[in-house]
């Protein structure tokens, strides 16, 4: 295989992985997730340059992560996905990738944590504010938090009583349902943002980041309402890329610690995270006889396969199994 001439030498290796990372438009979550792990590789081997390495230090290394710091399986590939990412898109090195690809785990079949319909109302009953909207939107809509937290005003569609989750995982837009019963709480904290937002272009501010180079093609549209996030922060923020003080969206970990506390003052003995009530949302609507490939796309799955996991939570414990005990 040949690929095209490396990009210019001048950058620093990682600002190159950087520029790949974001011509492949993939997440900053991502490219901050792979810098990192290049960052570990080349630590790792004393800072040697890439170049001078191959698959054995690859190899060495992954091996190092699995048998000395104990990484999870998904780790483990994330790791292993930003070293070969580098040797492809900026090193422009042709890796055989046989034995690597030998390194990737093979995922066994877990059972996510769901909650019955009374434990997601009452731990959504024990949140306040802007994270009780959040978790609503979760349980009710089936969304993932990142997704969630990237909501822009234009996505909330009242009228359909719809929202289009933009740039999902995997890249793809998908519609799913606004639950009546958060419209109303959903619309008046709107109100809000847009006071808070109104406020922020009278002292100078209020621009949001666009995705995908918009800004250089619409150079107000970070400055309008439809664009703006839907859970912003409470604070504005110094962009280091660009310098601009912008005002992003709500942290996930804010999200992640109140539904934590609200767990534990409902006294429910499960390991909830907000991630939960995406699993709960997609069992239920099973329970209440929808069909799997309509919940598969409310989900945004790929395969079905991925959401057929929510049958094995129907079966209930030992397959559906009576046990004798109970005859």
């Amino acid at each position: 295989m040949t690929y095209p001439p490396p990009p210019s030498k001048d950058k620093k290796l990682l600002d190159q992985l950087a520029d790949q990372i974001r011509l492949k438009q993939y997440s900053p979550r991502t490219q901050k997730t792979y810098i990192h792990w290049v960052r570990e590789y080349i630590l790792f081997h004393q800072k040697r340059h890439p170049k001078e390495m191959g698959v054995p230090e690859i190899k060495h290394f992954i091996t190092y992560l699995i048998t000395n710091r104990k990484v999870s399986a998904s780790t483990q590939n994330q790791a292993l996905s930003a070293v070969l990412f580098l040797y492809r898109h900026v090193l422009r090195i042709d890796l055989d990738e046989t034995d690597l690809n030998l390194l990737r785990p093979q995922k066994g079949k877990t059972v996510p944590v769901v909650l019955s319909k009374e434990e997601a109302k009452l731990i959504i009953s024990k949140l306040n504010g802007v994270y009780q909207i959040i978790a609503q939107i979760m349980y009710g809509s089936g969304l993932r938090i990142m997704e969630a937290m990237r909501l822009r005003v234009k996505d909330i569609d009242f009228a359909n009583r719809q929202i289009i989750v933009r740039d999902g995982k995997g890249g793809n837009d998908r519609p799913t349902m606004l639950p009546e019963s958060v419209v109303k709480p959903l619309q008046l904290h709107l109100q809000q943002v847009k006071l808070i937002h109104e406020k922020d272009l009278a002292e100078g501010y209020g621009t949001v980041y666009l995705p995908f180079a918009l800004e250089k093609k619409y150079p107000n549209a970070n400055k309008e309402w439809i664009w703006q996030y839907v859970f912003p922060a409470t604070t504005r923020f110094k962009d280091i890329e660009t310098g601009m003080i912008r005002r992003h969206h709500l942290h996930e970990t804010a999200v992640q610690k109140a539904v934590k506390e609200a767990v534990k003052l409902a006294k429910i003995n499960k390991r909830v995270s907000p991630h939960t009530f995406r699993h709960s949302f997609a069992t239920h609507l099973l329970e209440n006889g929808y069909d799997i490939r309509t919940i598969q796309e409310l989900l945004g799955h790929k395969d079905v396969k991925t959401t057929m996991i929510y049958t094995h939570v129907l079966q209930r414990g030992g397959l559906a199994v009576k046990s004798p005990l109970d005859n």
